[in-house]
């Protein structure tokens, strides 16, 4: 675990943060790109490319402050909570999915509202999956927690906006750096499962 280490764990956080902001932008704000295509302005273009980018790295830092909080709520849940500390976790994931949809729910169709949550959360298993496949499968509800619980209280000022093109700009980015740093800090500390070294030998 050397510092070169940790310096390019940190700045491939900030590269994706930065390039999947920029590459969702072209999708949900295409309009700040349009007015500069016909005729090309690229003094213009460089100028939103650099506002995304910028937006992105700060996805990315929100990312890394979710994350390292993530970790010391975890280890201060298992010495408070004990062996309720993964019901608690459970608790939690089912009351933060319902809080994402009453929340953000003003009337109307649910459907969508409904939809957003359970792409979160089977994104969330999935990864979670991975996670514990690496390492142990205790890993697994740990992960799931923080995929969905962190992932949600990180995009709560997108959410507050209420305006999907800003909801949809920060939630790719903070999936993307979630993902990252719950399947890469194992192999930066060295841990792998145990069960897959043996079968590797």
């Amino acid at each position: 675990m050397t510092i070169r280490a940790w310096l390019k764990f940190f700045t491939t956080l900030l590269f994706i943060g930065a390039v999947t902001t920029v590459v969702t932008s072209f999708f949900v704000q295409p309009d700040a790109y349009e007015p500069y295509l016909n005729p090309i302005n690229w003094w213009e273009i460089f100028g939103a490319l650099v506002w995304f980018t910028a937006l992105g790295l700060v996805y990315s830092v929100i990312s890394q402050m979710g994350f390292f909080a993530y970790l010391t709520v975890h280890q201060f849940g298992k010495g408070f909570f004990g062996y309720f500390w993964k019901h608690a976790q459970i608790i939690l994931i089912v009351f933060v999915l319902f809080e994402l949809v009453y929340l953000r729910y003003s009337g109307g169709n649910i459907i969508p509202y409904l939809v957003v949550a359970l792409v979160i959360l089977v994104y969330g298993l999935g990864v979670a999956y991975v996670k514990a496949q690496e390492t142990h499968q205790r890993a697994f509800l740990p992960a799931v927690f923080f995929m969905v619980v962190v992932t949600v209280v990180e995009w709560i000022p997108a959410l507050q906006t209420g305006a999907n093109e800003w909801i949809m700009l920060m939630i790719v980015p903070l999936l993307a750096c979630n993902t990252y740093q719950l399947l890469k800090l194992h192999r930066i500390v060295g841990f792998n499962n145990p069960e897959n070294t043996a079968k590797k030998e």
